[in-house]
């Protein structure tokens, strides 16, 4: 009883994902360039607030370790 289900399943397995493919709302080239534009941004923010929040860590840690 599953050997029938196994053979069928693969076609119909690749039939489902080119019908859900064709589903999708595919972003033109503005859209795409729109949102590359605004993970560069995010990123290049998180960055520098990461770097920024490490150096005064790192200053602080320094200080610590001079005291001692």
């Amino acid at each position: 009883m599953a050997e029938k289900k196994k053979k069928g399943g693969i076609g119909k397995f690749f039939r489902s994902v080119t019908a859900e493919l064709k589903k999708v709302a595919w972003p033109n080239r503005k859209e795409v360039s729109t949102y590359t534009t605004v993970v560069l941004v995010t990123v290049a923010a998180v960055a520098l607030i990461i770097s920024f929040f490490d150096s005064i860590l790192s200053l602080i840690l320094s200080q610590l370790l001079k005291i001692r």
